[in-house]
């Protein structure tokens, strides 16, 4: 008996730290979209038309990212396949000059969060200092 209690208890807790995850992963898209939406000054129908767009590439990418993380190469690829098949969905939307802007905003985006990361991390006593999760760009 204790042991299926422990079982289910480690079942738990894995599942919770998925769902926190991804609570996450939901987060930083949300927050990526608004910045997008700002910087490339999105109209109210733009911007209704581009969020379930932008969170599905979102999505995409952070499953590529997740799925070929050891390989730099592939990873770039896949990152590349899956900004091509967005690309003309984001452009019909937005129109082709932000349509292409977007990526460059992601990536703009990635960095300043990178660097919001690196100043808390200096900030911390005793805090890991080689930890940058460097992505792509």
């Amino acid at each position: 008996m204790k042991k299926l209690l422990f079982i289910v208890s480690l079942f738990a807790i894995g599942i919770t730290s998925v769902m926190a995850q991804n609570d996450d992963d939901d987060k930083i898209g949300d927050k990526m979209r608004e910045y997008i939406q700002q910087k490339l000054r999105m109209n109210k129908d733009e911007a209704r038309r581009f969020t379930p767009v932008f969170l599905q590439y979102f999505h995409d990418w952070r499953s590529a990212l997740k799925e070929y993380r050891t390989d730099r190469i592939l990873l770039t690829k896949k990152i590349a396949d899956v900004q091509l098949r967005y690309r003309s969905e984001f452009r019909t939307i937005v129109g082709e000059k932000r349509g292409n802007d977007v990526f460059h905003q992601q990536r703009l985006f990635i960095k300043e969060l990178q660097n919001l990361r690196n100043e808390r991390l200096q900030n911390r006593p005793n805090a890991p200092r080689n930890r940058v999760n460097n992505l792509p760009d």
